[in-house]
């Protein structure tokens, strides 16, 4: 049909891939056009199938969801990005909507909320998992209540300033990925983040500033 939703769908797990084409299958205005298992493949995709929508996962090999939806706003693509994660974590959710993600869908969900996601930013909304909507309202209001920060960390979050403790520990990104569960490629994400906020540059400036304020992280950790 000529309305017709053409979607690409990326994930490095097969039965994540066939999970949302069934789930998608089910409505006659979407069709998946398209799927792939790394990053470099769906690219090559959207670019010669300018799908409505991609689902991309946020850890995938060679280049992840983060990278994908750099390179779509990059060749000023209009493909719309719903990123599809494990990941609760604020600070994950926030780079995906400043990477210009249209919507957000935690993995346990997706099954049940991809058809109402994909009309919903075909309408030009956001759409975010539920469980992620809750997260981010009760975050809210304990910043609300949170005494005064240290001035030079103020606008990092909770988790940001959990990272940059480990850095000043002398830990890499595998390590602090390992440590906290996440992919070493999101700490990569997190450090850019850090250092934008902080307003420093270079290889080691991070880790510099990290050690020059441990005391002060340390104290605010207990």
């Amino acid at each position: 049909m000529a309305d017709e939703i053409r979607i690409v769908i990326a994930d490095d797990h097969p039965v994540v891939r066939n999970g949302l084409k069934f789930s998608i299958s089910e409505d006659s205005d979407l069709k998946v056009v398209g799927e792939a298992g790394d990053g470099e493949a769906v690219l090559a995709l959207i670019k010669k199938l300018r799908p409505h929508v991609a689902l991309l996962d946020i850890d995938m090999p060679k280049l992840d969801g983060f990278g994908v939806a750099r390179e779509i706003v990059g060749l000023k693509l209009q493909t719309k990005v719903i990123f599809l994660s494990l990941h609760k974590d604020e600070d994950i959710f926030r780079t995906a909507m400043d990477l210009g993600g249209s919507g957000y869908l935690l993995k346990d969900s997706a099954m049940d909320e991809i058809v109402t996601a994909v009309k919903t930013v075909m309408e030009g909304r956001s759409y975010l998992s539920s469980s992620i909507a809750m997260q981010l309202l009760q975050g809210r209001e304990k910043e609300v209540s949170a005494e005064p920060e240290n001035p030079l960390t103020r606008d990092l979050t909770s988790s940001e300033r959990r990272i940059l403790r480990l850095i000043a520990d002398g830990k890499s990104s595998k390590e602090i990925g390992a440590e906290l569960s996440v992919h070493y490629r999101t700490i990569e994400n997190h450090r850019t983040n850090i250092c934008r906020k902080l307003g420093i540059e270079g290889a080691n400036a991070l880790l510099r500033f990290a050690l020059q304020h441990k005391s002060s992280l340390d104290r605010k950790q207990n």
